[in-house]
C-alpha cells in the first residue's frame, strides 16, 4: 500500500459517486426522493447519496481525532442542497489525503462504535475501507437506477482509468 494508490483510489470514489450522483440529478427530484424498495440499504436513491455522503464525514472526522459519534448530512431533504456538502467534503477529504506521508498509512487510531465498544484500527486500510464500502452501495444505486430508468453508466475502475487519460472505447 501506498500513498499514491491511496489518491488513485480516492479520485476513482469521487468519480464513481459523482457520475452516479449526475445521473440521478438528471432524473429530477422526483424519481431521486421515491421509494425504489426497502430491500436497499436506504429505500430511496437520495437516501443512499445521503448515506455515502455521512459515512464519508464520519470516518474524516474520525481520523481527523474528532469526535464523530453519529451519521450527521443523512437527513438531506434534495440532491440539490446536498451536492454543496458533499463538494465541500469533497476537498476537505483531498486536503487531507493530500497532506498524508507514506509512514501517516500505519497510524492506528481508536474508533468508538455506535453502540459504544471501541477498537484500533490502522489509518491506511480505513483509507481502503471507505471507498469500498462506498462500492457496495453504488452497486445498490445501479441497480436502483436500473429499475428507475435504465443501466447507468459504469462507474468500474478501468471505466475511471479510460476517461481521465481521454481513451477512447473500441466499438466491437
Amino acid at each position: 500500500m501506498s500513498v499514491a494508490l491511496i489518491r488513485e483510489l480516492w479520485d476513482y470514489h469521487h468519480w464513481a459517486n459523482r457520475r452516479l450522483f449526475d445521473v440521478t440529478v438528471a432524473l429530477g427530484e422526483e424519481a431521486a426522493g421515491g421509494e425504489v424498495g426497502r430491500q436497499f440499504s436506504a429505500p430511496t436513491l437520495r437516501g443512499m447519496f445521503a448515506h455515502l455522503y455521512a459515512a464519508d464525514r464520519l470516518w474524516l472526522e474520525r481520523w481527523k481525532g474528532q469526535t464523530a459519534a453519529s451519521m450527521t448530512g443523512a437527513d438531506v431533504a434534495t440532491l440539490a442542497e446536498l451536492r454543496p456538502r458533499w463538494d465541500a467534503l469533497e476537498s476537505e477529504q483531498r486536503g487531507f489525503i493530500g497532506a498524508l506521508s507514506e509512514p501517516d498509512l500505519g497510524r492506528v487510531f481508536e474508533v468508538r462504535g455506535t453502540e459504544g465498544t471501541t477498537s484500533t484500527r490502522p489509518l491506511g486500510l480505513m483509507l481502503l475501507h471507505v471507498p469500498n464500502h462506498a462500492t457496495h452501495h453504488r452497486s445498490e444505486i445501479a441497480t436502483m437506477l436500473t429499475m428507475v430508468s435504465g443501466s447507468p453508466a459504469d462507474t468500474g475502475i478501468h471505466s475511471y482509468l479510460r476517461e481521465r487519460v481521454g481513451e477512447r472505447r473500441a466499438v466491437a
